[in-house]
């Protein structure tokens, strides 16, 4: 699922692609992704583009917003006079306008902006702009890490951090991709963070040493900030408005290397294995 510096990213190029855009039409053709009264986007013009950890809101010039949650799979994809030498990476199965397209957005000046997502876990919701941050997965949503410059003025702080660790025995890894508690952050760089902070991603919360919950704290802001440099990982699905891929799959420093000799240690290879119902990757020798 595509975590905070890839929602980010399709955030940063929506903004760019489609301000001074106008939405004219939309076309649903998969009534389960749309929810909301299509005439209350129709004819406004898109105003600002925030994101709530892994949401974004697309607030327009009338007071409403889409709400849009991509999911595992989804992809929105920008076509029009903003972008000039469109690419479209192999990643986006069936192409535009295909069996994965479920909603399309006809915009002014000839421009498109396609919903596509091959496991239809995505949705779009009408909401007015006020409500927003009482929608869903936006009002439940935990700080975020700071230099993600959360956009619902809520970063996370270190003894926000410090005090969420001592509370609990869950998991560490687990409470760190729990959205309510911490927003944004999922598998990938919740592995590489807890890899660089050198901490067993099984150990509880609560074990955790202050000098090694400072070392973790500053190992998320680390891997947040080169994700969002390299504009994401397209592991899966993930792929920008412009259609382009992030490149953040091919400097991780844990996740997804199962077999392969530790970078750090070289004496240990990396192991993997299912902790909440999710692929772990760890150095047996480095973390602890």
């Amino acid at each position: 699922m595509p975590e905070l510096p890839e929602v980010e990213a399709i955030r940063t190029q929506l903004e760019k692609y489609l301000s001074g855009h106008r939405i004219e039409k939309v076309e649903i053709r998969n009534p389960k992704i749309f929810e909301g009264v299509v005439k209350n986007v129709e004819g406004a013009s898109f105003k600002e583009f925030r994101r709530f950890g892994k949401v974004l809101s697309l607030d327009l010039s009338n007071d409403f917003s889409l709400v849009i949650h991509v999911k595992m799979t989804g992809q929105l994809i920008y076509r029009g006079p903003h972008l000039k030498n469109p690419q479209l990476s192999k990643k986006v199965s069936g192409g535009l306008g295909g069996s994965h397209t479920h909603v399309i957005f006809h915009l002014d000046k000839k421009g498109m902006l396609y919903y596509n997502d091959f496991r239809r876990f995505g949705w779009i919701k009408v909401v007015r702009t006020d409500d927003v941050q009482k929608t869903g997965l936006v009002g439940k949503m935990g700080p975020e890490p700071y230099y993600a410059k959360a956009t619902q003025g809520r970063p996370l702080t270190i003894e926000y951090f410090e005090s969420l660790l001592r509370k609990t025995r869950r998991n560490i890894k687990v409470l760190l991709m729990d959205q309510a508690k911490i927003g944004g952050i999922g598998n990938i760089y919740a592995n590489d963070a807890l890899w660089l902070s050198k901490i067993d991603p099984k150990r509880a919360a609560n074990s955790l040493a202050e000098s090694e919950i400072h070392e973790l704290f500053n190992a998320i802001e680390t891997v947040i900030k080169k994700g969002m440099e390299m504009g994401g990982s397209s592991e899966n699905s993930y792929v920008r408005p412009d259609g382009t891929e992030g490149e953040y799959q091919n400097h991780t420093l844990v996740y997804g290397k199962t077999g392969q000799l530790c970078s750090r240690c070289k004496k240990e290879n990396i192991m993997k294995f299912m902790l909440g119902g999710r692929g772990t990757y760890f150095c047996p020798k480095c973390q602890k």
